[in-house]
């Protein structure tokens, strides 16, 4: 299998096609999501203004490439001095994985993990930036007491969602859900989303030049 590094060196190769490029970018997102592929590709499109036309602006592959080789690299410094730990423990006996898990392995799919809508609309995602994120969710891991969402920051009051066993607040800003319904059943936390993926894949939610025609981006209110 190919790694992550491999299709960022192919987004970034001006010499292949640029739907191949697009690819390549789309198989760095199977590597490392910090929102869900889906999600996370909706946030790039906004954040690198990737427009609909990939030809009118190259340049924005590479911008979205970057901001998730940036996140990434600061997951796996993390990633990789949890590993020395555990293996230290394992040695010592203890294979039990230390309370409070990791973020990142509770937090990429939708069956581990508190409910975050953005699995079911891939609009709803946190605007921050994927380093911001991930520096965020390190930041909590090791007992920051931050303000507002555990996601995003907001501090705004939260929305009432009926999941029809009952009620679950989320973020008003990103969706992230504190905790599960109270039938402790999983539950579409919120309505169908307005496009699908085929759509969001070729960024209908965006002008023929980049800019969003929907939901604001990543600094968009700044």
């Amino acid at each position: 299998m190919t790694s992550f590094l491999t299709h960022r060196a192919r987004v970034h190769d001006a010499r292949l096609p640029i739907y191949r490029r697009h690819s390549a970018l789309r198989t760095c997102l199977t590597r490392f999501a910090p929102y869900g592929l889906r999600a996370t590709y909706h946030h790039l499109t906004l954040s690198a203004r990737i427009p609909r036309r990939l030809e009118d602006d190259p340049a924005a592959l590479v911008r979205a490439v970057e901001e998730l080789h940036e996140a990434r690299e600061l997951w796996r410094t993390r990633a990789d001095e949890f590993e020395a730990r555990r293996r230290a423990r394992k040695w010592a006996g203890r294979r039990a994985v230390p309370e409070p898990r990791p973020w990142w392995l509770r937090g990429w799919v939708r069956e581990d993990g508190p409910p975050r809508a953005w699995y079911d609309d891939p609009n709803r995602h946190p605007s921050l930036r994927l380093p911001d994120y991930v520096r965020r969710r390190n930041a909590l891991l090791d007992g920051a007491e931050l303000p507002g969402c555990p996601a995003c920051g907001d501090e705004g009051p939260p929305e009432l969602q009926s999941t029809g066993h009952g009620r679950v607040e989320l973020c008003g800003r990103c969706g992230w859900a504190p905790s599960p319904c109270p039938c402790a059943r999983e539950h579409r936390l919120v309505p169908v989303a307005p496009r699908g993926w085929s759509e969001i894949w070729r960024r209908t939610h965006l002008g023929d030049d980049g800019p969003p025609t929907g939901r604001p981006g990543p600094g968009a209110e700044s």
